[in-house]
């Protein structure tokens, strides 16, 4: 389990390192260089990158936070459009930021501390939290739960067909479930990409630098199967829906 705790105890965060993503050093082809290492940030480094991005964070939800608010209730009239922001605050985690939905069914968009320090400014900031937000205005989830259902039905009634035994017939739901909610994955990534593009804008932010935050992501590249579209058809997407605002 892990815990959510309100986006303005990011205040506190003076003490948390922000990650950096330096550029390599080339080494020039008729010489060799010792390698250099990048001294170890101070402590007054730390509390100082950490500060801004607490301050950044803080200042990209008061700002996008309405205008996604406003996206969802002209879009989606029938959806609970009262965003809760959090800050999932467990340590040592990869970069992570989700979209869900508590038992109220109140949207709730998710932030890790480890996504807050590695976004370069708040254009990047910005673009990541209108694509979480674009995911509830489109209603990604409740489709993905839909397309599990379906694909888990049609796995188990195959097995069950073949005469599967009840633990095959399980395994076949579980499988069917999980194909299912990949199918469509990449096109709720797009979609996403793009109406996040317009939450960024009309929120005041640059959607084109914020999507800058790909360049630095592993690329998925296009393997069947996977949840995530290759990057560049994530930044191009983002250039498209930009051009059209």
């Amino acid at each position: 389990m892990y815990r959510l705790i309100p986006v303005l105890v990011l205040l506190a965060l003076s003490a948390c390192t922000a990650a950096d993503f330096p550029a390599p050093n080339p080494t020039p082809p008729a010489q060799t260089k010792p390698v250099q290492t990048q001294p170890e940030p101070t402590k007054a480094e730390i509390q100082q990158r950490a500060s801004t991005a607490a301050r950044n964070f803080i200042t990209v939800v008061e700002t996008v936070e309405p205008v996604a608010e406003a996206e969802c209730r002209r879009l989606a009239p029938r959806a609970n459009c009262d965003f809760n922001i959090v800050v999932d605050d467990r340590p040592n985690q990869a970069p992570n930021a989700f979209q869900t939905i508590d038992r109220q069914g109140r949207p709730i968009l998710a932030f890790n501390l480890a996504l807050i320090a590695s976004v370069r400014n708040k254009d990047e900031m910005a673009f990541v939290m209108g694509h979480e937000a674009a995911h509830h205005i489109l209603g990604h989830l409740q489709r993905t739960q839909q397309n599990a259902a379906v694909g888990a039905v049609i796995f188990s009634g195959l097995a069950a067909m073949s005469g599967a035994s009840a633990s095959s017939v399980r395994s076949a739901e579980e499988f069917g479930a999980a194909i299912g909610a990949r199918s469509y994955s990449k096109d709720f990534e797009l979609e996403a990409d793009g109406l996040g593009t317009r939450i960024t804008a009309r929120a005041g932010y640059d959607p084109i630098r914020g999507a800058e935050f790909f360049t630095r992501l592993p690329d998925p590249g296009n393997k069947f199967l996977g949840t995530h579209p290759p990057n560049k058809d994530r930044i191009n997407t983002v250039r498209k829906a930009a051009s059209a605002l």
